[in-house]
């Protein structure tokens, strides 16, 4: 299953502002760096936890093997469209849905079933994805951990950092986390 962010997770300006008071810093000058860090720390959290905390649009391209297949992205929030890939690459858009998958939801993970066979090399879904659909809304542990990651990558740019997120980071997430087999 190959899973692509159509539309990355923005943070915004509320992110940024407490994640510069959480470091103290006032002026303008590291803004561009400090976003980056909330990107990639958006990005830890998600692989740690399995689940995506912002909302974003991702396309996942499932086989047309029949059978239940379990998605990739979770929380799924909303199946928004899906299209034929031919073996050429092309893609032909399926205006009804219904007739040619069934899917459901269950504690945020998906599963999609191909109800039609057909030909080509799967399908594209496109999907909204996300805990919270804003800042704001982020449930607290999981804002305060991403906040003091990219507090904690931003202290140390010399590098010396490891790739495990500190414990105290985990700890905020761990509730969160979704482990699969």
């Amino acid at each position: 299953m190959q899973r692509t962010i159509v539309q990355p997770p923005v943070p915004g300006d509320a992110a940024l502002a407490e994640l510069k008071h959480w470091l103290g810093i006032t002026r303008p000058n590291d803004d561009d760096a400090l976003a980056g860090l909330l990107q990639t720390s958006l990005g830890i959290c998600e692989a740690f936890t399995g689940k995506a905390p912002l909302r974003q649009t991702v396309e996942e391209v499932v086989a047309l093997s029949g059978g239940w297949q379990e998605l990739v992205s979770r929380p799924v929030n909303e199946l928004i469209s899906a299209a034929l890939i031919a073996d050429d690459g092309s893609r032909q858009t399926i205006a009804n849905l219904a007739e040619a998958l069934e899917w459901r939801i269950s504690s945020g993970s998906a599963c999609v079933q191909v109800l039609n066979p057909c030909e080509g090399r799967g399908i594209a879904l496109r999907l909204t994805v996300g805990i919270a659909s804003d800042w704001a809304s982020l449930p607290a542990p999981l804002r305060h951990g991403i906040i003091r990651l990219a507090a904690h990558y931003f202290r140390d740019r010399e590098g010396k950092a490891t790739a495990v997120p500190p414990a105290t980071v985990t700890a905020l997430w761990r509730p969160w986390r979704e482990v699969r087999l």
